[in-house]
């Protein structure tokens, strides 16, 4: 079936960066949308990223805007995060997911076919 595997995950200062990858398999994954997600203690899962089958097709939540950037290589099967100016309310565990319908970005959780297991970022402060 379907795996998905993030990496890159970490304690990082505030003002830092990191740079997430997520690994998939079990899927055409050229054919499939991509998205990021985050989920904070007692939060819910909030959109963050997603990217559609080209480059051009880029969606960000307002609250990365400009911090974050959001990649893929199809070659490689995987989708990346690149996290820049990190902030403290940046801290959760980052979710990459495939789109449940093929040509649909998702933007939402429901909107999401398969997850990975989740990589912590925290931001210290």
């Amino acid at each position: 079936q379907v795996q998905l595997v993030e990496s890159g995950g970490g304690l990082v200062q505030a003002g830092g960066s990191l740079r997430l990858s997520c690994a998939a398999s079990g899927l055409t994954f050229s054919s499939y949308p991509m998205g990021w997600f985050r989920q904070a203690p007692g939060k819910v899962r909030e959109f963050v990223a997603a990217i559609g089958l080209t480059s051009s097709s880029t969606h960000y939540a307002n609250s990365v805007q400009g911090r974050f950037f959001i990649s893929r290589d199809d070659a490689k099967g995987t989708v990346y995060l690149q996290m820049n100016s990190l902030k403290p309310e940046d801290t959760a565990v980052y979710y990459c997911g495939a789109s449940r319908v093929r040509m649909s970005i998702p933007r939402s959780p429901p909107a999401v076919g398969s997850w990975g297991q989740g990589t912590q970022v925290t931001v210290s402060s």
